[in-house]
């Protein structure tokens, strides 16, 4: 589904990636993990086109995307729902669902029913089924977490990519995240997933990459990534769990 080869990318003559390499294969949901700073975020950028490749290969189903626009890697299949939310505030929680189909819409991916999909997600996440007609910005951070994850779903993607879903949520509201990624994962949803809550990442993962200084060191199947001495000592330690 979603192959990623040598891939390099900064920020102005700051260089981030240095040759990063991921497999994503379809129906699987594979985690990103490390330290702040190693170059989770950027990757997630990178692939998804808000930020341009300086070298490698970005491969969606077959073909090459890297350094196409961020709105043509969505007409093809890939949606990312990025760290820090980023809902529409003033518009309504229906609205910025609307606004997650928007390629359908345009008809650039097959429209389908977008009625009983817009009715899947509001199955998918109750709570904002019951603040459809709310303004987006008056939702509480996890609320619109929660909205931002199923305003990507909207699009009817081939994958999905999640950037720190659990970012600033109450620990309650972290295990509800968790529990929405373990039911897409259900539904055969290929997800790439970067988490700073590491354990709970794997434990909703079929496979592993750590990011160390914009490389891969450690790469795995998420059970055994999960009871790696290093692993464990440096990453799944202390707040690493919930």
């Amino acid at each position: 589904m979603l192959m990623v080869h040598d891939l390099v990318a900064g920020y102005g003559e700051v260089q981030v990636l240095k040759g990063v390499h991921i497999h994503v294969p379809k129906g699987s949901v594979v985690s990103l993990i490390g330290s702040n700073g190693a170059g989770k975020t950027t990757t997630m950028r990178a692939v998804s086109g808000m930020l341009k490749p300086r070298a490698g290969k970005v491969v969606l189903d077959g073909k090459d995307i890297a350094g196409l626009e961020s709105h043509e890697i969505a007409a093809r299949g890939l949606a990312h729902s990025p760290e820090g939310r980023r809902v529409f505030p003033t518009l309504s929680v229906r609205d910025n669902l609307k606004l997650g189909a928007y390629t359908r819409f345009a008809r650039r991916r097959a429209r389908g029913d977008i009625e009983a999909d817009l009715d899947r997600a509001m199955e998918l996440f109750p709570r904002l089924r019951d603040r459809s007609a709310q303004a987006a910005g008056t939702l509480s951070g996890g609320e619109q977490q929660m909205l931002a994850i199923a305003r990507a779903t909207m699009m009817n993607p081939q994958m999905l990519l999640l950037d720190e879903p659990s970012m600033g949520l109450a620990p309650i509201l972290v295990d509800e995240v968790f529990a929405i990624i373990s039911r897409l994962r259900a539904q055969h949803v290929t997800m790439l997933l970067v988490e700073q809550f590491a354990a709970a990442a794997l434990a909703v993962s079929d496979y592993g990459y750590v990011l160390e200084s914009g490389r891969v060191a450690v790469e795995g199947p998420a059970f055994e990534l999960a009871n790696n001495d290093k692993v464990r000592a440096a990453y799944l330690g202390g707040g690493a769990a919930h």
